[in-house]
């Protein structure tokens, strides 16, 4: 048979056999150039678990994305939200313009999938839309409550299903301060709560001046400031050796986090906490002022931290009731204290000695005996203000010679319990012990320390060869292609967030700029919380099927690698991504590293939410929120 050429086509006006002949060439094409794309830098923990390390580096040779992002300016910024919401006022994602076509990489622009999903947002509604915690405002769960004696009401009750609203900005919203301007002011209208400004008035927690807040490093056992209140106790117990031997700290009932933010000089990261209560806002500010932080409370559950985690502990007037519930709360703080870690305690029953005082201090000092913590020092400060400094047993020589095994030990079993969403224990951990039953040791000194082998590490034969080499790959592959490569605005980036830690090795990565990151290790995946605690970084457990403890607009860019593809088996991923959109800040940041798949899934819902993305080395999805919200 002669071959049919395509100039006898044309002459006898073949055009669709032509079209689905250009088709498939073009089909063609395309598969060959997927199947063809550059390496891959896919990596996971899991993977390095599994494979030869030396195959698992990241390349040395990256491209650099075209700039998609958009800069956001400093304090000098006047762009508010509700001019900015004006710019696009439609809810119907079917009426999308070209403006809204996903910018991609041309080298990746075959692997992307441009989908219009046609999903119609609403705003968040109610008395706390701007600031909805999807879990700590469910107001009909709280109500049906049986008790609040232990906090209950303000512990977590998720509502099913997940809301699928976005949260709208205050009026008058503008980019946040930049660090470390924003330590001492930020803006009100980003978060505006006078309540705490008249409450504290007298002890210079907060004070309005114009369009900021400002934070002068008061507090209620801070009369001559915060500065002198951490010097003096490095004074008291020398010891303690801020950013050496104490790096990693938790507050305890924090206000608005100047003991964290200032410690913060001394190369200290402190776990700032308190609950969504009265004190309006109080974490809000911490968070938009740089300073970590997040809700929680002490009331019938544990803590979402591991045991042994923290270096010291500190309470300044924190209002928690320590011998509750049979000794339950302080008793929680033993269990999240290291081992030879330190408690400072600063309230009145340490220097006062009226009635009431004296009862609680009398319930104090037997309570530490029960659980064998030792009083090592003990003082007032020329402010009239007192303190005492507990210290946590480094041997169970103490538990052993007890006359009365009150509380008990715990089972081991208890140890390997993740603690979420599980009730106080009345009992105390065991001290922490190696495969060989050697008393697991203090950690290396800081900076030292986030680098070196974690006391916590397995003992496996390859667990510490894995270890350096996570610390490699991140290390290598946030210098060469996270800070070089995607569009990101790095100078607008303060708050972080690791959705899937691992070892926290971005976190690690990071630590010598000026960003602080929240490792979160969900709850389906392998425990390494406590290694990230060792290497003197902090974080928390969560499932990502819920929504997180924090308020709106908190963080600045959520890092996710493969979180993806083991959530989206237990919840839908649009869920997952309205929570995402609503803990980031407008002119935030996402860096996801997943599979295609995963990406191709979660890019759309991006999208219908006014995100710009684009694709980076294809496996890299970046995401750009805008000011946009549904009217």
């Amino acid at each position: 048979m002669a071959m049919i050429s395509v100039q006898n086509l044309i002459k006898e006006r073949k055009y669709p056999f032509i079209f689905a002949f250009v088709v498939l060439l073009v089909s063609a094409t395309i598969f060959f150039l997927y199947s063809n794309s550059s390496q891959s830098l896919a990596f996971s923990l899991g993977d390095l678990q599994n494979a030869n390390p030396t195959t698992t580096r990241p390349s040395q040779n990256v491209t650099v994305s075209p700039d998609i992002s958009k800069n956001v300016d400093d304090t000098t910024d006047n762009t508010k939200s509700d001019d900015r919401n004006d710019s696009n006022s439609s809810n119907d994602y079917e009426n999308n313009n070209n403006n809204n076509i996903t910018n991609i990489d041309n080298s990746d622009h075959n692997n992307l999938l441009i989908v219009d999903l046609k999903i119609k947002w609403e705003a968040c509604k109610g008395s706390v839309a701007v600031d909805y915690i999807p879990c700590l405002d469910n107001s009909q769960a709280i109500k049906e409550l049986k008790s609040r004696r232990h906090m209950e009401h303000r512990e977590r009750h998720c509502p099913q299903p997940s809301p699928r609203c976005l949260a709208s900005l205050p009026n008058g919203y503008k980019v946040p301060v930049r660090w470390p301007k924003s330590r001492d002011m930020i803006w009100y209208d980003n978060v505006p709560h006078p309540k705490l400004v008249e409450y504290k008035k007298d002890q210079h927690w907060v004070i309005k001046k114009g369009d900021f807040l400002v934070f002068p490093g008061g507090g209620t056992q801070f009369k001559d400031g915060v500065t002198n209140y951490i010097n003096f106790i490095e004074k008291t117990l020398p010891s303690i050796e801020w950013g050496r031997r104490t790096r990693v700290i938790l507050d305890v009932g924090c206000g608005v986090a100047s003991f964290g933010g200032y410690l913060l000089d001394k190369d200290v990261i402190t776990m700032s906490f308190a609950p969504k209560d009265e004190h309006e806002a109080q974490i809000q500010f911490a968070l938009e002022r740089g300073i970590p932080a997040t809700l929680s409370v002490i009331g019938t559950q544990k803590l979402t931290f591991p045991d042994n985690a923290f270096d010291l502990i500190h309470c300044a007037r924190c209002r928690v009731h320590w011998d509750a519930d049979g000794g339950k709360p302080l008793m929680e703080l033993n269990r999240i204290l290291r081992p030879g870690g330190f408690f400072v305690w600063s309230a009145t029953p340490v220097y006062r000695d009226d009635e009431r005082d004296r009862n609680v201090w009398n319930s104090m000092v037997a309570l530490t005996k029960s659980i064998c913590w030792k009083v090592v020092a003990k003082t007032v400060d020329s402010s009239g203000i007192g303190l005492v400094i507990y210290q946590k047993p480094v041997s169970s020589s103490c538990y052993e010679k007890r006359q009365e095994n009150n509380p008990p030990l715990c089972d081991q079993q208890d140890a390997k319990t993740v603690p979420w969403y599980v009730p106080l224990s009345g009992c105390l951990p065991r001290l922490p012990v190696d495969s060989m039953g050697n008393l697991v040791g203090w950690p290396t000194q800081w900076p030292d320390r986030i680098s070196s082998k974690p006391p916590s590490l397995t003992t496996l034969s390859d667990a510490e060869e894995i270890f350096i080499e996570d610390t490699k790959h991140w290390s290598s592959l946030v210098s060469d292609v996270y800070l070089d490569g995607p569009a990101i605005n790095w100078s607008s980036v303060r708050n972080i967030m690791d959705m899937n830690a691992g070892y926290g090795g971005f976190a690690a990565a990071l630590v010598d700029l000026p960003y602080w990151v929240m490792n979160v290790v969900p709850i389906h995946m392998e425990d390494t919380l406590p290694i990230i605690f060792d290497r003197g970084l902090i974080g928390i457990y969560h499932d990502w099927c819920e929504s997180l403890n924090t308020y709106p607009r908190t963080y600045d860019l959520l890092h996710a690698s493969f979180l993806f593809r083991n959530l989206t088996q237990r919840c839908d991923i649009i869920d997952v991504a309205v929570e995402m959109d609503r803990i980031l800040r407008p002119g935030g940041y996402i860096l996801v590293q997943d599979t295609m798949e995963m990406i191709n899934k979660l890019n759309p819902v991006l999208r219908s939410m006014q995100w710009s993305t684009s694709l980076y080395q294809g496996q890299f999805l970046v995401g750009n929120k805008g000011f946009w919200r549904p009217k």
